[in-house]
């Protein structure tokens, strides 16, 4: 049993308050919604993707932005089809919302395929803790409560802002894992992989200025990438290992794999370790590059406060 106590948010009367009312309509759409056959879901994502791309917004400008950044070489005409294919996918994984969190069970051990568990069975054997690195794919609700049912796990996130949300998000990628740390837990993640557990850590994205290096990232030559990772993976007697979310093309439901230990990691070079994990990432996006997160301001931090930004 871990030592770790995780406060689990408990739900209050004032969530009935009007201010919340907006949210509980959306809950109520996302509830109804994951009851609908998954290829429907599917379909009616998509359409949901493709109207949002028509409207526009800003987070298609950053998304656009972020391709032309990683892939400079890539002909627009290609560059746009990537971005209406992420934006179809964006449109699914509002519906995929609705799946983690609510779906039964026996549908999402149904939809969901692991491959490579072997890897933290042999390690646990061994009394070592389990290291995960994902990425932000936008299926990641639903990838949470499926790579829980075939070995729960610790899973280390970002609290929502909104209360209501955080209430319901936080039961819904718990239920089929041991339990969640918001991200300024460290010490927590720090324990339970000393307790031999397998946790989940998603180093991708911009987290500012501090514990950070800047490294190439793709295309670009100087990207904030946290050194965050490697407090985890010098934990004594830890293994560290990639795991690739995605899902599947013919639309017969997700693939995790969890990738062999990365040999000679992490080795003391802060810089050339931080290196090694985005050059990872690139690898692991690339499997399917429609389906990540390219709305995300991945290049916000710049190596010089008086730097320009590379989104104006």
């Amino acid at each position: 049993m871990s030592k770790n106590k995780v406060l689990q948010p408990n739900f209050k009367i004032s969530y009935l308050l009007p201010k919340y009312w907006l949210t509980w309509l959306g809950v109520f759409i996302l509830y109804s919604i994951s009851w609908l056959p998954y290829r429907f879901q599917l379909f009616l994502g998509k359409m949901i993707g493709r109207l949002l791309y028509k409207i526009g917004s800003s987070r298609k400008k950053v998304a656009l932005r972020n391709l032309e950044l990683c892939f400079p070489d890539m002909p627009d005409a290609e560059r746009q089809v990537m971005l209406k294919r992420n934006f179809e996918n964006t449109g699914i994984a509002l519906l995929e919302t609705g799946m983690g969190w609510w779906w039964p069970n026996w549908r999402v051990k149904r939809k969901t395929k692991v491959i490579g568990l072997e890897h933290i069975e042999e390690a646990q054997k061994q009394g070592k803790g389990i290291l995960l690195l994902a990425m932000h794919y936008l299926s990641v609700e639903i990838n949470c409560r499926g790579i829980g049912y075939g070995h729960p796990m610790v899973v280390f996130y970002r609290p929502h802002n909104n209360p209501l949300m955080e209430y319901f998000q936080f039961r819904g990628r718990g239920r089929s894992n041991k339990y969640m740390l918001g991200k300024r837990d460290v010490k927590g993640l720090l324990r339970a992989l000393k307790e031999g557990e397998a946790c989940i850590y998603l180093p991708d994205q911009d987290y500012g200025r501090n514990r950070s290096v800047f490294v190439p990232f793709f295309a670009v030559p100087e990207a904030a990438s946290t050194t965050g990772t490697l407090i985890f993976a010098r934990q004594k007697n830890t293994q560290t290992h990639m795991l690739i979310p995605t899902r599947n093309d013919d639309g017969s439901g997700y693939t995790l794999e969890i990738k062999p230990m990365l040999e000679n990691f992490p080795t003391g070079d802060d810089t050339a370790d931080v290196l090694r994990i985005n050059q990872e990432l690139e690898k692991a996006i690339m499997v399917k590059p429609e389906q990540y997160m390219w709305l995300h301001r991945r290049f916000k931090t710049r190596p010089n406060e008086d730097d320009p930004s590379l989104y104006k």
